[in-house]
């Protein structure tokens, strides 16, 4: 097991392979996982299950407020809860997919799930925490920050193969939702999805899964034998 200690941040768009990967690096560090966007689509769920439209941003910031929202921090499970409900499969449904950047937009909504992110990852010794701002805004800080990208076209694959689609007419529509949503995430005025300056980034669109984890893993030993952030 590494000896490192400290935060981890892994951000990029849709289908680059973060959740797999940022699940394998804080098993190899011996690290807590936090998924931030299993948050935010946790709190779409409230949303939709609340009956508002999740484009009007004062209905959303009173239903999120509301809600009570819960996850782990187990690299090797998923719980997520809303209200005491699990809805661990509901947010990975088209209905969270097509709903949770609008949700997401709105300040109140990040305001309140920053927080209670920061207040997960603190105290503990080592963290990897995955998500769209976390190097820039949850955990600016951090020991090590990581973007990870890939070519439009296999984020595409991924996702499709991730939810068991074939139609090529489905992976097309997929394909456009992912544009759309980068094109929604990147232009919000509240913490755009972006990397951060200090940030490595990766390129995962002809890297395996494996490749990905240990290029993090040995950047994140390197950087504490250097005593300092990468």
């Amino acid at each position: 097991m590494s000896g490192f200690r400290g935060a981890v941040t892994v951000d990029g768009p849709s289908g680059t392979g973060k959740s797999s990967v940022a699940r394998g690096v804080a098993a190899r560090l011996g690290a807590a996982y936090l998924d931030t966007g299993a948050m935010y689509r946790a709190a779409t769920i409230a949303v939709l299950d609340a009956g508002v439209d999740p484009e009007d941003a004062a209905a959303v910031a009173r239903v999120v407020a509301a809600a009570r929202i819960e996850i782990g921090t187990e690299p090797g499970t998923e719980r997520v809860e809303v209200d005491g409900t699990d809805v661990a499969v509901r947010i990975r449904g088209a209905d969270a997919t097509r709903w949770v950047s609008a949700v997401s937009a709105v300040p109140a909504v990040r305001r309140q799930l920053v927080e209670q992110q920061r207040a997960l990852v603190a105290g503990r010794d080592a963290v990897v925490v995955e998500g769209r701002d976390i190097g820039t805004v949850v955990l600016p800080d951090a020991t090590l920050k990581i973007y990870l990208t890939a070519a439009p076209e296999i984020r595409a694959q991924r996702r499709a193969r991730q939810l068991g689609l074939t139609d090529a007419a489905e992976i097309d529509a997929l394909a456009a939702d992912l544009r759309r949503r980068d094109e929604y995430d990147s232009s919000r005025a509240d913490s755009p999805l972006r990397p951060a300056e200090d940030a490595v980034v990766v390129d995962t669109s002809e890297l395996s899964r494996t490749a990905v984890i240990d290029r993090i893993v040995a950047l994140a030993d390197s950087t504490v034998a250097a005593g300092g952030r990468a």
